[in-house]
C-alpha cells in the first residue's frame, strides 16, 4: 500500500559520510510507522494497544539496525535504556506519545529514529504515521516563512503544560498551542505549524534526539533551556528540558529561561 510523503527520502540532499544512515533512519522510521497504523486498525483483543505496539516497533527498529549496522549500539526506551557511548550511538523512540496513540483519531504520535555521533545528534527521522509524513536529516525540511502579523504559537503538553512555557508565551505575546507527544510538538515547530517548544520537568535522550536532529538540521535553534548544547549517549537517559525554536525568537526565549528565577528543571 502506498505510504504517503517521505521528506528526506529522495532527493539525495544529504552529508555524503552519513549518506546511509540517512536514508535507513528515514526508511526504518517510515516502515515502524506503517506497521503501527495496521497495528491500530486492526488492534489486539486482549492486549493494550500501546503496550503492543511499543513492543512491535522496538523489536522491529532493533532487529533491523542490528542487521544494517552490526558494530553500532542502540538505545531504546523499550528495554535499552542502559546503552550509552561516545561514538556512534542509535537513540530510539519506537512509539513517541503512546497516550495519542491508544485514542482513535489523534494523529499527534510518532516513531523516532536517530544516530547520535561524539554525543551531537547528527541523524534523524520522526515518522508522523497517521499524516503518511517522515521527516528526516536526509533532506531537511525547509522552513515556511513566519506569518507576519501572527502571534507566536507556543507549543506546550496537552495535560501539564510547565511554569516556563507560560513564561516564554507571556514575553513573546504568544498563544499555546497543545498536543501530544514530544516528536509531535518539534514537528510541528518544523514544519510551520508552531514557532517555539520549550519543555521542562522531565524527558529522556529518546523523546527528543530524533526530532533535534531534523531541527537543527533544517536550520532551527535547539538547546537546554539555559543554553547549553543538547547532549546525547551519556550513561544516564534523562535530559528533562529544552528548548527548539525558529531563530527570530531564539534569543527573546532564553532572554526568560536563562533568567532562573525558579527552579524549571
Amino acid at each position: 500500500m502506498g505510504y504517503g510523503q517521505a521528506v528526506g527520502l529522495d532527493k539525495g540532499v544529504m552529508r555524503e559520510d552519513l549518506a546511509d544512515e540517512h536514508r535507513d533512519a528515514a526508511l526504518l522510521a517510515q516502515v515502524a510507522g506503517r506497521a503501527l497504523v495496521e497495528l491500530r486498525a486492526d488492534p489486539p483483543a486482549l492486549r493494550d494497544i500501546g503496550a503492543a505496539g511499543d513492543r512491535m516497533s522496538h523489536q522491529l527498529l532493533v532487529r533491523e539496525l542490528g542487521r544494517l549496522y552490526p558494530g553500532d549500539d542502540v538505545r531504546s526506551e523499550e528495554g535499552l535504556e542502559h546503552v550509552a557511548g561516545e561514538g556512534r550511538l542509535w537513540i530510539i523512540d519506537p512509539l513517541d506519545g503512546t497516550r495519542e496513540f491508544r485514542q482513535a483519531g489523534r494523529t499527534d504520535w510518532a516513531v523516532h529514529v536517530a544516530m547520535a555521533l561524539g554525543g551531537v545528534a547528527v541523524v534523524g527521522a520522526v515518522a508522523l504515521p497517521a499524516l503518511d509524513l517522515v521527516l528526516s536529516t536526509g533532506e531537511p525540511p525547509v522552513l515556511p516563512p513566519v506569518s507576519p502579523g501572527e502571534p507566536p504559537r507556543v507549543v506546550v503538553s496537552r495535560s501539564r503544560p510547565p511554569d516556563v512555557a507560560y513564561d516564554v508565551t507571556e514575553a513573546l505575546g504568544g498563544v499555546m498551542v497543545p498536543m501530544g507527544s514530544a516528536g509531535a510538538k518539534i514537528a510541528a515547530v518544523i514544519l510551520g505549524a508552531a514557532d517555539v517548544y520549550v519543555h521542562a520537568g522531565g524527558q529522556y535522550e529518546w523523546d527528543s534526539c530524533a526530532p533535534v536532529a531534523v531541527a537543527t538540521a533544517s536550520g532551527l535553534h535547539a538547546s537546554r533551556l539555559d543554553g547549553e548544547p543538547l547532549r546525547y549517549g551519556a550513561p544516564d537517559a534523562w535530559l528533562p528540558d529544552l528548548v527548539v525554536c525558529r531563530q527570530e525568537y531564539a534569543a527573546a526565549v532564553l532572554e526568560v529561561t536563562t533568567r532562573q528565577r525558579r527552579p524549571y528543571w
